[in-house]
């Protein structure tokens, strides 16, 4: 019998990882190619499990919570002014700030908004027809944004409270940003544009130059992780998220887990042909470059939009389904993200961890915010019905 405690699944083969990587660098390379890129991935998928049933409507409030302090928790108040967008220079936090400490807590859900986004999903109806087989997911191509020491998520309200972090998606993202902001300034660089949602990472710096080494290329999937896609529902809008942890910090030699590795191919093999000074990151050849994947879990407890620690209103399924504390399953959500960097000697260093100069505190932030009619027919189309969708959120292989 498998066994019932929530588990987090495996990250994917090195296989998986260098082709679905290779698929974002060459995404124009042909049907052929994306076909072969996709058996691949199917073949060396996680091990899967049984979804929860369709509980997400009608779920209770947090004990003591009214639906009016629910609405004004997680409903910005209106007129909030318009963030500045304009990348700041690459460095720490300064001394005064970092004594600030964010006030975190528990945001509940509006019950209204969700049973609204649920009510509309479950009239959407699938469009093309199923065509079973496929990878179950949807996708995002972003590009780099901005650059600030701020986190909306971590330290509101606190700006320069951060570490530098590297934003793509949504171009008005700041340490004031809002959910209301999301749905009013919705430039982006992501496609679909109906996607306003902001996703960052820490700053990658070289550590010779101490000049900042961006993402050249950041998909964001919305995937199932499971063998089935029974009772899947959206992603609430407004549902804010961490993967990995900033506080981490141990080597991450050849064949650690939570490296970055070499993709696109090339000499070697994707630990790199060859080590930096301190073994902590790959040297790779060309035409490789470093990639870095991150994992978001795949169930919510359906009452919060965030937690304390950012990780406590979310969940890894098990083998038969979303644990009952957190029982409606969402799409989760994996970072696949490119830099035009190939590793050096010296290596580099995450601005959440300068001086450690290896890769384990590399996380990344999800503030999710879509169009939810486009949010909704994607889920259905793709998700429920089990298919590889690109970036129109549909399956190109069904035509």
């Amino acid at each position: 019998m498998p066994s019932s405690a929530p588990i987090e699944p495996t990250p994917p083969g090195p296989g998986r990882h260098a082709r679905r990587s290779r698929g974002l660098a060459v995404a124009a390379a042909g049907v052929a190619v994306v076909l072969i890129a996709g058996a691949a991935v199917w073949a060396n998928r996680p091990d899967t499990a049984e979804p929860s049933q369709d509980v997400a409507a009608n779920l209770p409030l947090p004990s003591g919570t009214s639906s009016a302090t629910a609405a004004a928790a997680s409903v910005p108040t209106p007129g909030a002014r318009k963030p500045s967008v304009s990348a700041s220079a690459p460095g720490k936090p300064s001394a005064a700030a970092k004594p600030v400490v964010a006030r975190g807590g528990w945001i509940p859900v509006d019950p209204a908004v969700w049973n609204e986004q649920v009510a509309a999903f479950k009239k959407t109806k699938a469009d093309p027809p199923v065509n079973a087989g496929n990878l179950p997911e949807f996708r995002a191509d972003c590009k780099y944004s901005h650059r600030k020491p701020d986190d909306p998520i971590v330290a509101p309200g606190l700006p320069g409270a951060s570490h530098m972090h590297s934003f793509v998606g949504n171009k008005a993202v700041d340490a004031h940003t809002t959910a209301e902001d999301l749905t009013k300034f919705t430039a982006t660089t992501c496609k679909p544009t109906v996607d306003h949602s902001a996703y960052w990472v820490p700053t990658l710096y070289e550590a010779a130059t101490k000049k900042p080494a961006e993402t050249t290329g950041f998909r964001v999937y919305y995937r199932s992780l499971r063998n089935n896609s029974k009772g899947i529902m959206p992603i609430p809008n407004g549902l804010r998220m961490i993967a990995g942890d900033a506080k981490k910090k141990v080597p991450t030699p050849r064949g650690a887990q939570g490296q970055f590795y070499c993709a696109f191919y090339g000499p070697g093999d994707i630990d790199g042909y060859a080590r930096s000074d301190n073994g902590n990151w790959p040297i790779c050849g060309e035409p490789a470059s470093l990639h870095f994947m991150l994992q978001f879990p795949d169930c919510w407890d359906g009452k919060h939009l965030d937690s304390p620690n950012h990780k406590d209103h979310v969940a890894f399924g098990n083998n038969e389904s979303c644990p009952a504390s957190h029982p409606v399953r969402i799409p989760a959500l994996t970072f696949d993200i490119a830099y035009g960097a190939k590793g050096t000697k010296a290596g580099y260093y995450l601005s959440s961890d300068p001086d450690g100069k290896s890769a384990s505190s590399m996380h990344g932030d999800a503030f999710v915010m879509w169009d939810s009619k486009a949010l909704n027919q994607r889920v259905r189309n793709c998700i429920a019905q089990r298919r590889t969708c690109n970036n129109d959120g549909y399956d190109p292989f069904s035509y």
